[in-house]
C-alpha cells in the first residue's frame, strides 16, 4: 500500500512539513473553494500542486497530488435537475485537466444532501481524548423535534422515538444548536454548510426520487464520465455512504457489497471503481470488510482504513470512531486480503499494484486536543494511525511471513 494522508490545503493545521515528517508518500487533496460543478483549472490544479511539492523554507517536499477527495458531484447530477448537463460535462472537463497534470485517481460519493453525518464531532472517550459519535437517539431528537420532518418518526423503532422526544426535552438551546449544526456540518473541507430551512429545501426535492430512481441517476452519471476516464487511464472510486444506512428518508445506494455489486455491474469498466472505506462500511454489522474486500478487489482504487465501535444493535446502530485498531473491524485481517490484492496485481503486471491508502480520522489526542483541527482529521491521532496500520503492513509483507497460510 502505498501510504498518503489528506491535506485541506494551505490553510490545515497540518502542515507539508508534519506530512514530510510523517513519512507519507503521497498527499490527498481536492480544490475545496471551487464551487460544486465548477471546472477545476489547470492554473488551480498547478498551484495545489506545487503548494504540496514546498516545505515552510521553500525547499522541495518531494510529496506529490496523487489522489483527489473529492472532486464532488453536485445535487443537480443526483437529481438529473437544474443544470446538472452542465455539471457533467464541468466535471469531464476537470478530468481532462486533472490527467494533463498526471493526476489519475478521483474519490468521490453520491449521497443525497450530506456527506458524512455525526451527532458529536469531540465526544470524549475513556483515555480522555475525542472522537467523532453518531448517536441514533440524538439523531432522531434533531429529525423529529429540532427539523420537524414530516413522517420523521415512521423512519425509527418506537422505543428510539421514545428516547428521542426524553433527550430533547432536557436539552438546553446551546445543545440543541450544536446538535443541529454537527448534523448539517455539510463537505469536510468546504466552505459549505447549511441551514436547517437549507436542509429542508434539498429534502422536499427528493420526495420524488427514491432509491431505484438516484441509482439510475447514478448510473447515467457513470455511462457520461467512465469512458472518459478509461480513455485516460484514470480510476473513479466511489466512496460508501456514511453512516451506511438511510437517514431524513433520503435514499441511500452505497452502504453494503449489493450495492456496489449492481453499480459495477451496470458500467463494467476499470476506471469506475471502489474506495474501500472501512469505517463507513464498518458502521454496519452485517458488512463483512475482508469478504467485501476479496470480492472487489480488482477494482478497489483507495483505501481508507479507520475503525468504528457498534454501541447499538441493529441498523441503523450507535457508532463511534474507534483507534485503527480496536473497533468492530479486524483490521489485520482487511490488510491480509489487500496485500494479497497486491500481490496478485504485481504478478499481472498492472502499474496500480500498490493501491493509494491513508489513515483515515482518528482520536483526537494530546495537543489535538487544542488544536481545534478539521473533524475527524487530527494530526497526532493520525500519526498513531498511520503508526499501527504501517506495522501491520511491514509485518505482513515480511519475507518470514505468509499471511494467511
Amino acid at each position: 500500500m502505498r501510504q498518503t494522508w489528506r491535506w485541506f490545503g494551505p490553510h490545515d493545521l497540518t502542515s507539508v512539513d508534519d506530512m514530510k515528517q510523517a513519512g507519507v508518500e503521497r498527499v490527498v487533496s481536492a480544490l475545496h473553494h471551487v464551487p460544486t460543478g465548477a471546472v477545476w483549472n489547470d492554473a488551480e490544479i498547478a498551484k495545489r500542486q506545487e503548494e504540496i511539492g514546498r516545505m515552510k523554507d521553500g525547499s522541495s517536499s518531494g510529496l506529490k497530488w496523487e489522489v483527489v477527495e473529492s472532486l464532488p458531484v453536485s445535487e443537480d447530477i443526483k437529481k438529473q435537475k437544474g443544470a446538472w448537463r452542465e455539471h457533467i460535462a464541468n466535471y469531464k472537463q476537470s478530468l481532462g485537466n486533472l490527467s494533463a497534470r498526471g493526476i489519475e485517481t478521483i474519490c468521490y460519493n453520491f449521497m443525497p444532501v450530506l456527506d458524512w453525518t455525526r451527532t458529536d464531532l469531540a465526544w470524549r472517550v475513556a483515555h480522555g481524548g475525542t472522537c467523532m459519535r453518531f448517536d441514533l437517539i440524538d439523531f432522531a431528537a434533531f429529525d423529529i423535534h429540532i427539523l420537524q420532518r414530516k413522517q420523521a418518526t415512521a423512519d425509527f423503532t418506537e422505543e428510539v422515538v421514545e428516547a428521542a422526544a426524553r433527550r430533547h426535552a432536557n436539552m438546553d438551546e446551546e445543545r440543541k444548536r450544536q446538535l443541529a449544526a454537527n448534523v448539517t456540518a455539510g463537505l469536510p473541507g468546504s466552505t459549505e454548510s447549511m441551514s436547517i430551512d437549507d436542509v429542508r429545501r434539498h429534502l422536499a426535492e427528493y420526495d420524488a426520487i427514491d432509491a431505484e430512481r438516484l441509482r439510475a441517476n447514478f448510473i447515467a452519471f457513470l455511462e457520461e464520465v467512465t469512458p472518459l476516464a478509461e480513455k485516460l487511464g484514470m480510476r473513479l472510486c466511489c466512496h460508501p455512504d456514511d453512516p451506511p444506512f438511510p437517514l431524513l428518508g433520503l435514499p441511500r445506494i452505497m452502504s453494503t457489497a449489493d450495492d456496489y455489486r449492481r453499480i459495477l455491474d451496470a458500467v463494467e469498466s476499470p476506471a469506475s471503481g471502489m474506495t474501500l472505506c472501512s469505517g463507513s462500511l464498518g458502521a454496519r454489522p452485517d458488512n463483512d470488510l475482508p469478504a467485501i474486500m476479496r470480492e472487489f478487489a480488482p477494482r478497489v482504487h483507495f483505501l481508507h482504513l479507520r475503525n468504528v465501535t457498534i454501541e447499538t444493535p441493529g441498523t441503523p446502530a450507535s457508532f463511534h470512531e474507534a483507534e485503527h485498531l480496536g473497533g468492530d473491524t479486524d483490521m489485520v485481517a482487511l490488510i491480509g486480503e489487500i496485500v494479497k490484492e497486491e500481490d496478485r496485481r504485481k504478478a499481472e503486471g498492472r502499474a496500480d499494484h500498490q493501491i493509494p491508502m491513508r489513515p483515515d480520522h482518528g482520536q483526537d489526542i494530546i495537543d489535538d486536543l487544542g488544536r481545534k483541527g478539521q473533524p475527524g482529521y487530527p494530526t497526532i491521532g493520525r500519526l498513531k494511525g498511520l503508526a499501527e496500520l504501517r506495522g501491520i503492513m511491514t509485518a505482513l509483507t515480511h519475507p518470514s511471513v505468509k499471511f494467511g497460510a
